[in-house]
This record gives structure tokens, C-alpha cells and sequence, in this order.
């Protein structure tokens, strides 16, 4: 009797959560219907942004989300590697590795505002800095320092994921791959990494999940232009920043309605990375394990 009560419980549970993400689904579609039947879903090939006369151009805070995103992806993942390497087979114990241990778990539990502030007090005149010694309009906000500072916040959570998988590797390989006269460095390339690839890319697409849904941090440097971007040097905007910017200030349920439409497409393209991430970590399970 009670394995039944516990094992429907558990069902229960899990449908919940399955209504829960419809409730979602359906409430943005909902809210966002008055925007899509005024301009139907080519708004995801304009560029043209203009609420008060019922033009709701998606596609340059798409193109700023993507950009940001994977700039700053691939900005962390040389760091997010080598410091797993570091913490989870060079230093697994004693003062050092505690000590960074404890300032990547600081980091990744700072809030976002926080991120922001000292992006604009110190980020942002490094930025003018390097934009007026190299002869461009010296904005110091921009795409590239959003997608810095999303490079810092979403460090923590590929370093923690990637130093798990690389420390539940076992010792039996890397014993094996010594007594055959292995360098460290070479178990490392030849063992560790080939072993341990499925979970570091789970760590690395756990951080972009995180860096796409990004808003504070980046709505305070970005620039909130609305605007096709044109470089990385120059500002632009994101659906989530256009969100934060607008809402409050949204003054008749047509506009409300645009953003909540970005609010869908945010949600969506969340959703496909997703698939797509589970897609690629099953192919290489598939691989590891034939």
C-alpha cells in the first residue's frame, strides 16, 4: 500500500511539472496573440521595431541573443576546462584548490545586478580604453562587453560540472595508460578528456542555457540599441534586455503583448537548445558505449 501511495505520488509529481511547462506555453502563446495576428510570425525576419504602430522586428534582439551567447561561450571554455583539469587531476586536495573552489561557488551564487555594477564601473572604461586606442567610436558598452561579463557568470557552472565527470574517471584507465609509459599530459588528451567529453559538453551547454536567458548583467551593458548588430564593438540588445527595459513602461496592451511575443521566443529557442543538447550528449553516450 504505501509503495503504491509513494510511486503515485511520484507520478503525480512528474505530471505536475509536465503541466506547470504547458501552463507556461500556453499562457505567453495567449498573451501574445494580439501581437502575432497584427503581424503574423514574419516578425521574425524584420528588424523593424515599432510597438506604437504594431511593427514587433524580432530578429535584431535574436541575432544580439545568439551573438552574446556564443561569444561568450566560446570565451569561457579554454578557462572553464583548465580550471577542471586543475581542480579535478593536478590538485585534488590541500589549501590551494579549496581556495579556488570556494571563490568559483562565490561566483556563481553573485547576482546578476552585482555583475552589472562592476561591469559599468570597470568593465566598461577598459572597453573605451581599447576602442579608442584601436580608432573606434569608444561606446564602451556594447555586444563584446555583455558577452565578457556573461563570460565570467557562467564559468562556474561548465568548471563545476566538467571537474565531476573529470574525477569519476577511472583510476583503472589512467594506471593503465601510465604503465604503458604515458606522460601526465598525454593521459590527460588521450584518457581524461575523451572520457570525460560527454559531461564537459553537459557543463557547457548548462552555461549557455544560463548566458541565453541572461538579463541584468547584460541589459546594463549592451547598449540597448535597437538595431541589427554590426559589430561586436557596438551596442545592441537582446529579448531579454528589450523585455526589462520595456515592459514597465509598456502603455497599451498591443506593445504588451510584443514583448510577452519575446518572452515566447526566448522560451522556444531555450527549449531547442535544449533538444539539441540532449541530442549530442546521447550520440556520445551512444559512442563511449556501443
Amino acid at each position: 500500500m504505501a509503495d503504491r501511495i509513494f510511486k503515485r505520488s511520484l507520478a503525480l509529481s512528474g505530471f505536475l511539472v509536465c503541466l506547470l511547462l504547458a501552463a507556461i506555453v500556453l499562457t505567453l502563446f495567449w498573451r501574445s496573440l494580439p501581437a502575432i495576428q497584427e503581424q503574423g510570425f514574419t516578425h521574425i525576419f524584420s528588424a523593424n521595431w515599432e510597438p506604437n504602430m504594431g511593427q514587433f522586428g524580432s530578429k535584431p534582439f535574436i541575432w544580439g541573443t545568439l551573438i552574446t551567447s556564443f561569444v561568450a561561450l566560446l570565451l569561457s571554455i579554454p578557462f572553464s576546462i583548465a580550471l577542471a583539469i586543475f581542480l579535478g587531476e593536478y590538485f585534488k586536495k590541500g589549501m590551494i584548490p579549496s581556495f579556488v573552489k570556494s571563490c568559483i561557488h562565490l561566483l556563481a551564487g553573485i547576482p546578476s545586478v552585482i555583475y552589472g555594477f562592476w561591469g559599468l564601473f570597470i568593465l566598461v572604461p577598459i572597453m573605451r580604453n581599447v576602442q579608442e586606442f584601436f580608432g573606434i567610436e569608444p561606446f564602451g558598452v556594447g555586444l563584446l562587453t555583455a558577452s565578457i561579463i556573461l563570460t565570467i557568470m557562467i564559468i562556474p557552472f561548465s568548471i563545476s560540472m566538467a571537474q565531476e565527470v573529470i574525477e569519476m574517471v577511472p583510476n583503472d584507465l589512467k594506471e593503465a595508460a601510465y604503465s604503458l609509459g604515458a606522460t601526465q599530459y598525454e593521459v590527460i588528451t588521450k584518457v581524461i578528456l575523451p572520457y570525460s567529453k560527454s559531461g564537459i559538453i553537459a557543463g557547457t551547454l548548462l552555461s549557455f542555457g544560463r548566458a541565453v536567458g541572461e538579463t541584468m548583467a547584460v541589459t546594463m551593458l549592451i547598449g540597448n540599441s535597437n538595431v541589427m548588430p554590426s559589430s561586436l564593438w557596438g551596442p545592441g540588445n537582446t529579448l531579454a534586455s528589450v523585455i526589462a527595459n520595456e515592459f514597465s513602461e509598456a502603455t497599451h496592451s498591443l506593445h504588451v503583448a510584443g514583448l510577452v511575443q519575446l518572452g515566447l521566443i526566448l522560451f522556444l529557442l531555450t527549449f531547442v537548445i535544449n533538444l539539441v543538447g540532449k541530442w549530442i550528449l546521447r550520440k556520445l553516450k551512444h559512442e563511449l558505449n556501443p
